[in-house]
C-alpha cells in the first residue's frame, strides 16, 4: 500500500524531503540538490513531489505531467533554444528524451505525475 492510499492526504508543500547533491557531470552551475518522495500510483503512473534548490543542471527528460506548487526555475530546451519560466501554479508537460538546463532561482516543488 502506498503513502496515499494509507494517509488519503498529503500536504506537498510542507512534505520533508531528503536531499542529495546533483551528479557533478549534471551541474551546470552552483551547488543544486534535489529531493523527491514518490507518493503512489494513478492509472498505471508514478505520483510524487519533487524538488531542486537554487543551481543549474542539465538533464535529460521523462515523459512527465507536473504542477509546481512553490518556486521559481526557467527551463531551457536545449534542442529547439526554447524555454519557460515555471512559478507556483504552472501545469508542464514533459516529453521523453528532450534535453533540458534547470535553472532555480527560488527552491523549486513540483508534484508529477510520470
Amino acid at each position: 500500500m502506498d503513502v496515499l492510499e494509507r494517509v488519503g492526504r498529503i500536504g506537498a508543500v510542507d512534505l520533508v524531503l531528503d536531499h542529495e547533491p546533483i551528479p557533478h557531470e549534471q551541474v551546470v552551475t552552483g551547488s543544486p540538490a534535489t529531493g523527491s518522495a514518490a507518493l503512489g500510483s494513478f492509472a498505471g503512473h508514478e505520483v510524487g513531489v519533487w524538488e531542486m534548490t537554487p543551481g543549474a543542471m542539465s538533464d535529460v527528460e521523462a515523459d512527465e505531467l507536473f504542477v509546481v506548487v512553490s518556486g521559481r526555475a526557467t527551463v531551457e530546451f536545449v534542442d529547439t533554444g526554447t524555454w519557460m519560466l515555471l512559478g507556483p501554479g504552472d501545469v508542464v508537460q514533459l516529453r521523453a528524451g528532450a534535453r533540458t538546463v534547470w535553472t532555480v532561482t527560488e527552491t523549486l516543488r513540483k508534484v508529477y505525475l510520470g
